[in-house]
């Protein structure tokens, strides 16, 4: 661990207990570490470090971090192991994938395992604050919803209170990405909703963050609920079968 990294968890050490988001920074480069770290203190986020996928999953598995900033490239295991060994734990995790492997394929891969943004190195500080802020924002401005509570369109019924989907063939439990998406068409049902405004209300961009983040989320609820439940409107969306 590097005095930056210690100094940064000093910080958190004298944080109030709930005051303050809390961040994990995996990556195995201690210079980069070191600078998003700083960054996210200056901008009063408790941040946490790990060097390895083992230390990311031995940390994230036993504490609770509001977000972890993840690399990809480090020595023990890939990231893309760590992420899915660490949602198949903690399936609601927010994960921000940070690489410097900038390929379409790449992105896909992650944002499919549950990632639910993707930034390339090189980066811009300002962006990438930017995206930690929008994150932040969406993990703690959808409060719990009482138990009990049904939304029906057509024939999907979503159980508010416990993140489920049923389409007459029992109930499939969704993350909360994919719940919060399929209720916004479900508020909409025959009509088309755009790409933008799913972004906005969904992830909480109010900026196009240049990935596919709506498609693969689309193709995740696709898979667990039918093919037929979300159709593609060409040009303009998507739209919940009615």
């Amino acid at each position: 661990m590097t005095s930056q990294e210690g100094a940064a968890q000093a910080t958190y050490a004298k944080t109030i207990e709930g005051a303050a988001s809390r961040v994990l920074v995996v990556d195995d480069e201690p210079g980069i570490r070191a600078f998003i770290g700083r960054a996210l203190n200056a901008a009063s986020y408790a941040t946490d470090f790990a060097a390895t996928g083992a230390d990311a999953l031995r940390l994230a598995t036993t504490g609770h971090y509001d977000l972890i900033i993840l690399d990809l490239v480090m020595p023990d295991m890939s990231g893309q192991e760590v992420l899915e060994r660490l949602l198949v734990a903690r399936p609601d995790q927010a994960v921000m994938v940070l690489s410097c492997l900038a390929d379409v394929a790449s992105k896909v891969d992650c944002l499919e395992r549950g990632a639910q943004d993707y930034l390339t190195k090189p980066f811009s500080l300002a962006e990438l604050l930017a995206r930690v802020r929008v994150r932040l924002r969406g993990e703690h401005g959808h409060s719990e919803s009482p138990s009990g509570e049904f939304i029906r369109a057509g024939g999907l019924t979503l159980d508010v209170g416990r993140l489920v989907a049923d389409v007459g063939q029992g109930p499939v439990p969704l993350t909360r990405l994919e719940f919060l998406l399929l209720r916004e068409l479900a508020e909409h049902v025959g009509q088309s909703v755009p790409k933008e405004k799913l972004l906005a209300t969904v992830w909480g961009y109010d900026f196009d963050p240049g990935s596919n983040v709506v498609d693969v989320c689309v193709r995740r609820l696709r898979s667990k609920l039918g093919f037929g439940l979300i159709k593609t409107v060409r040009g303009e969306g998507y739209q919940l079968a009615g």
